[in-house]
């Protein structure tokens, strides 16, 4: 896969550049330190990824974007600020990575770019994050974030953040700092997203952060209550409390 580096700061470039020099699936074949260089080169090039800063002079990566002509190549965002975030999903970034890189969030982003790829080989920007039928199929990785909308709220949350899912009907309900957004996705399709190594049923209404876990008590018939770092009180069912008694056990 052909990407190219765009970022008017030296040093972040070659920083970038050697992260990806571990990264097979990768070709870096340009970079850009401004985004009218940027235009030309992804004219001239038509990489298949772009690592965009935003903040640079004469145009910031988001009027780069708006005056590329489709089809687009995928955008990962490489930024020293958090504030743009939710607009970077909103035009349908891959992903969103904070200076200074860090080389798993990079696999992981990648991971996902290749994925989406095998899905659908050819095509504009992918969908946000956390939203939109394609996205359903990419799993998520601890260290990651989404992009969670709820009405006019919004958030940019850490996946190993959320601490409880609580099924409601076809919605599901999350659980994360003092937010509980309503979220337009069944339980079974949130769960089928979360990393396993993470994330585990409690029962048939309730998904946990196994991280999030503080006591556990034994409970009717074989099953378990644990009680959460908030104080949420938890019960598995017994045939969960029993998954769970195998997979915590040494």
């Amino acid at each position: 896969m052909n990407a190219i580096i765009v970022d008017d700061e030296h040093p972040a470039r070659i920083e970038l550049a050697r992260l990806l020099g571990g990264c097979p699936s990768v070709r870096l074949v340009g970079e850009a330190e401004s985004a009218p260089e940027a235009c030309e080169l992804i004219e001239r090039l038509r990489p298949d990824l772009v690592f965009l800063d935003i903040e640079m002079p004469e145009q910031n990566g988001f009027d780069l974007l708006e005056s590329l002509p489709p089809p687009h190549p995928h955008v990962i965002f490489t930024t020293a600020y958090n504030a743009y975030a939710l607009r970077a999903f909103e035009v349908n970034a891959l992903d969103y990575l904070l200076k200074p890189i860090n080389p798993r969030r990079l696999a992981a982003a990648l991971e996902r770019l290749a994925q989406r790829c095998a899905a659908a080989p050819a095509g504009p920007l992918g969908p946000a994050v956390g939203a939109g039928p394609d996205a359903s199929a990419v799993p998520l990785q601890p260290d990651e974030h989404v992009f969670v909308r709820d009405g006019e709220r919004c958030w940019f949350v850490a996946v190993r953040s959320l601490r409880l899912l609580e099924s409601a009907g076809n919605h599901t309900r999350l659980y994360f700092d003092k937010a509980t957004p309503l979220l337009y996705r069944t339980l079974n399709s949130m769960e089928e997203r979360l990393p396993p190594t993470l994330f585990m049923r409690a029962n048939r209404s309730q998904l946990i952060n196994l991280t999030m876990i503080e006591k556990i008590g034994q409970w009717f018939s074989g099953s378990l209550k644990v009680t959460l770092k908030d104080g949420t009180e938890v019960e598995f069912s017994r045939r969960q409390a029993q998954l769970f008694r195998e997979r915590m056990s040494l």
